[in-house]
């Protein structure tokens, strides 16, 4: 069955299911078509609002709406610790970059540079002995990726590429995954060296957002790399909403500093803002 699943995903046309699931998670009207689509959605993975600033699933305008919900201010409070959680999810994994290469699942690994992509080679060196940190959002959790650490965003680079689903079973499958998918990597400056958050587009995901620059849809055919000056580039704090996935998938942080003491288990369900690593 795992190799059916593989399968079935490179048969599949990823990008044009991506704008379809997409447009669809956008309509409005008819209510009916929309509200029946987010019951299903809550009775299939067991979605729960209480946390949500809207708490009645039929308030919501759209499936979108509804799947990047906002939570309440008081929801999920700052840990005491210098990196955050940057999403709720799974902590697949964690760990040091050994010599440029990071842990994608047992057994295998997927290099840094190709992650980050580009063709600046010194700047994926300066993260070649860093650390990394690896979230997988379920598509019952919150959808909002928040910074782990104050920082100032340099540049991005979004990077097309394939859609294959990020869960266990794909990263248990495929190799370099995290490098084959499509993603955008955002790059900041912060107290404790360099940052990249890379938000991974995975099957269905309909876009990602940012609160800088709006929405990357998926099926790009070049990268597109901007870069802020210092008289525009936003300055996030920790905590604060970094972008948000259209429909679910993978974020993972990667720091150019060495020794981080990690205060999270690998496989352990974490919460945005709580406690990651010092």
């Amino acid at each position: 069955m795992k190799r059916l699943f593989i399968g079935f995903q490179a048969l599949i046309p990823q990008h044009a299911l991506s704008r379809l699931i997409g447009r669809l998670a956008s309509l409005e009207r008819p209510f009916w078509l929309k509200n029946t689509l987010i019951w299903l959605f809550m009775r299939q993975y067991g979605v729960e609002l209480r946390d949500a600033t809207t708490e009645n699933p039929e308030a919501f305008p759209t499936f979108n709406a509804f799947f990047t919900r906002d939570l309440k201010p008081d929801a999920r409070p700052p840990g005491d610790s210098r990196y955050l959680q940057p999403a709720d999810g799974v902590l697949s994994q964690r760990g040091s970059i050994d010599d440029g290469a990071a842990i994608q699942a047992k057994g295998r690994h997927y290099s840094i540079a190709a992650l980050l992509g580009g063709s600046d080679e010194n700047g994926a060196r300066r993260f070649a002995e860093g650390c990394f940190a690896t979230v997988y959002l379920s598509p019952r959790d919150y959808h909002r990726v928040h910074m782990p650490i104050s920082g100032t965003l340099k540049k991005t680079r979004y990077i097309p590429g394939h859609l294959f689903s990020v869960n266990d079973t794909t990263a248990n499958a495929i190799n370099n995954l995290y490098a084959r998918n499509e993603r955008l990597v955002c790059f900041f400056d912060t107290a404790d060296g360099e940052l990249a958050v890379v938000l991974v587009g995975a099957v269905i995901v309909a876009g990602i957002e940012t609160v800088w620059g709006g929405i990357e849809e998926p099926g790009g055919d070049a990268p597109r790399e901007r870069r802020f000056d210092a008289a525009e580039a936003p300055t996030l704090s920790a905590g604060e909403e970094l972008g948000r996935f259209f429909l679910g998938s993978t974020v993972v942080l990667v720091t150019s500093n060495p020794a981080l003491e990690w205060l999270a288990q690998t496989g352990q369900s974490v919460r945005v803002k709580a406690p990651l690593a010092n």
